[in-house]
């Protein structure tokens, strides 16, 4: 049989996917974006600043390298341009239902087929299901008292509204995580008064950022080996450093000595500042931010850095536990994304109508983050316990479509779905949760905790290691529907 296989979203995973099945000849593949265009999170982020934190040679594909790119750390617009070139080389757009939002997806054990309801036009059917929206996909706010009272423009960084003219406002910024640390040094000259509300203070270190010059261009295009010359350098920095400041206390030392010099740097145009946004948490605890910028921004005379938890909004602005109000004529939110509520809001069902939001009441898990028991034929990219602390995601999203491209071709060769065996994947879970207890993630709350502890976001080990580890094996599967 040749596999039908339905995907859901553009973004690095969804074209992963696509690209790793095509090379392998199957071509029956439909993927379904709600939006008008591809680039998942990097089409969705458009605040001003919007950059990746790894970079660009090894935040990107390994088999498709970019030799243009125009800084280390490429910016929104240039990331946007390399997925929409890299989707017209492998003639993804084709396969790609545009417009369409996947509302939930039902296995029948009978045909061994997945159902996929979407919000408009006919159900889709495919024997392979894959989820690739990722982890950092729905923006997360607060429910404040008194949320939509407020008068003024409010908006998330994620859906920046860009026809909203800050010139001379008084703007609140609610969050100081990686998307604040970008936008706010960029709205800061002009706005006329800034109130940043910090909960919880980042760990802030250089951002060795550089210009890409036509004589680099040049360079990476004419001898290849350059250009894999520095993504190799900076995959054994970032990969590297991703488990020293986990696991390594001495470097971990390190780093946290350079941060505080870094930051003491950064703050002291603005004497006691540096007290109010050094972090009192373990260093790597937290995802650990690159700037250059935000610090001395948050020194400038028009901004106020505000660290009272807070407790409402009003028409007028933002009240604070002290019971201060700050005035805003604007309000934006930069409290990151929901990250536990892993594939929701779609609603799938797998084998026997187990819901996978049932399964998951007391946390998502998958077997290498990609595969459910009751879930046959259910793939999910970026999943549970695969981000990464430092590293890059592409990394790891090149290894789970490789896993991928192995299991369809296995079920193209027998025909029978699968599930993974209860008994494997538990045994799984428990062996990278043992080893997530010695982290240095155990020792904070962060998005990669649930209340109660556990972690579901990142992977304990290098890249690496989890590549080498995450290999495709029949024996940890069962045919769908029969007992573990």
């Amino acid at each position: 049989m040749s596999p039908s296989v339905a995907v859901i979203g553009t973004g690095f995973g969804g074209l992963a996917a696509v690209i790793e099945l095509k090379r392998r000849g199957f071509d029956d593949i439909v993927v379904l974006e709600k939006a008008d265009g591809v680039g998942g999170t990097w089409r969705e982020n458009t605040y001003p600043g919007a950059a990746c934190d790894v970079p660009s040679p090894f935040y990107s594909y390994s088999f498709e390298p970019n030799p243009h790119w125009p800084n280390r750390f490429s910016r929104q617009p240039a990331i946007l341009e390399y997925i929409n070139k890299v989707a017209d080389t492998y003639d993804i757009r084709r396969h790609v239902r545009f417009g369409t939002e996947v509302t939930g997806a039902d296995f029948d054990a009978v045909t061994g087929r997945w159902t996929v309801a979407v919000s408009s036009g006919e159900p889709v059917v495919a024997d392979v299901l894959v989820s690739a929206v990722g982890q950092l996909s729905r923006p997360s706010i607060p429910d404040l008292p008194g949320l939509e009272t407020f008068a003024g423009p409010a908006f998330h960084s994620a859906t920046w509204d860009h026809d909203v003219d800050l010139t001379g406002k008084r703007v609140a910024v609610i969050g100081t995580g990686a998307s604040a640390v970008q936008f706010v040094p960029q709205i800061q000259p002009r706005v006329g008064r800034m109130t940043v509300f910090q909960r919880s203070a980042p760990y802030v270190i250089p951002r060795p950022d550089r210009e890409f010059g036509r004589w680099h261009h040049r360079l990476f295009e004419r001898v290849p080996a350059t250009e894999l010359a520095e993504r190799a350098t900076w995959y054994g920095l970032v990969e590297g450093l991703s488990v020293a400041w986990v696991y390594a206390r001495p470097l971990a030392a390190a780093l946290r000595a350079w941060s505080k010099r870094h930051m003491r740097r950064g703050t002291r145009a603005k004497p006691g500042l540096f007290e109010r946004v050094w972090p009192d948490y373990a260093i790597g605890c937290r995802r650990i931010l690159f700037s250059d910028d935000y610090l001395p921004a948050l020194a400038a005379p028009n901004v106020e850095l505000v660290t009272q938890p807070v407790t409402a909004v009003t028409p007028r602005g933002v009240v604070t536990a002290d019971g201060t109000e700050h005035p805003a004529d604007v309000l934006i939110w930069g409290t990151g994304f929901n990250v536990q509520d892993f594939l929701a809001p779609m609603a799938i069902t797998g084998a026997g109508g187990v819901a996978l939001q049932d399964q998951w009441r007391d946390g998502a898990r998958a077997y290498y983050g990609m595969t459910v028991p009751n879930f046959p034929n259910l793939f999910v990219l970026y999943g549970p316990n695969t981000n990464t602390g430092g590293g890059s995601i592409i990394y790891f999203l090149e290894a789970q479509a490789a896993y991928l491209g192995d299991y369809v071709s296995h079920l193209a060769a027998t025909g029978r779905p699968l599930a993974v065996k209860p008994a494997v994947e538990q045994a799984y879970d428990e062996r990278i949760q043992e080893q997530l207890r010695g982290s240095v993630w155990s020792r904070c709350t962060s998005w990669y905790r649930q209340a109660d502890g556990r972690i579901t976001a990142n992977w304990p080990l290098l890249g690496a290691q989890y590549r080498r580890q995450a290999r495709f094996d029949a024996a940890d599967y069962e045919p769908a529907g029969t007992a573990g």
